[in-house]
């Protein structure tokens, strides 16, 4: 599920100030940024504002956006831009804690107990992962960027890239082994091992 690009016709309307073009690409892609950054902050409220600031900064770059690079690797790049700035603010900021059931799932709420438990376990493990390893395996599993678009968002090599995923799979996947969760014949050959 790869993201796709706007339109280069509305992008350029929109690089010109047009704000219905940059309304349609608003609406576009408000979704996928909101729940990568979601899942990289922890807390709605502030992916929320996290997000607006986003398309406030993409708004107003966007009539310097060179039209070389793909779209959504600028966005990200962005996204990622800002996310790592709160980051770095919050780790000077007294700590609070969040629970990670105010964390609304991504699923439908009329899922089976044993399912909600799972990606329950599921998003706590990616929680556990250090940002490096998150931002790489969000922006492959959730919003569907290229390893390609992903290094270039990262600004980073592919092979960082695809060790990054590797190894956030591997850790997320050990997680679910320890919590009793097995999902897929490796969780249960590594489960007996253990």
């Amino acid at each position: 599920m790869s993201l796709p690009q706007p339109d280069l016709g509305v992008l350029r309307k929109a690089q010109k100030g047009d704000e219905r073009a940059f309304s349609l690409i608003l609406r576009a892609y408000e979704r996928p940024v909101f729940n990568y950054v979601l899942r990289l902050v922890g807390d709605r409220s502030l992916a929320e504002d996290l997000t607006q600031e986003v398309f406030l900064r993409v708004f107003q770059g966007l009539p310097n956006f060179s039209l070389r690079c793909r779209f959504t690797t600028w966005l990200f790049q962005v996204t990622k831009n800002r996310v790592l700035d709160e980051l770095r603010a919050n780790e000077r900021r007294p700590r609070t804690l969040v629970a990670l059931d105010d964390v609304p799932p991504l699923e439908v709420v009329d899922q089976p107990f044993e399912r909600m438990e799972t990606i329950d376990a599921l998003w706590r493990a990616v929680e556990e992962l250090n940002h490096d390893l998150k931002m790489a395996l969000l922006l492959r599993d959730v919003v569907g960027l290229s390893y390609t678009e992903i290094a270039d968002t990262l600004e980073t090599t592919l092979a960082t890239v695809k060790w990054r995923i590797y190894k956030a799979r591997e850790d997320v996947q050990l997680a679910l082994v320890r919590e009793g969760v097995v999902v897929g014949r490796k969780a249960a050959d590594a489960a007996e091992t253990l």
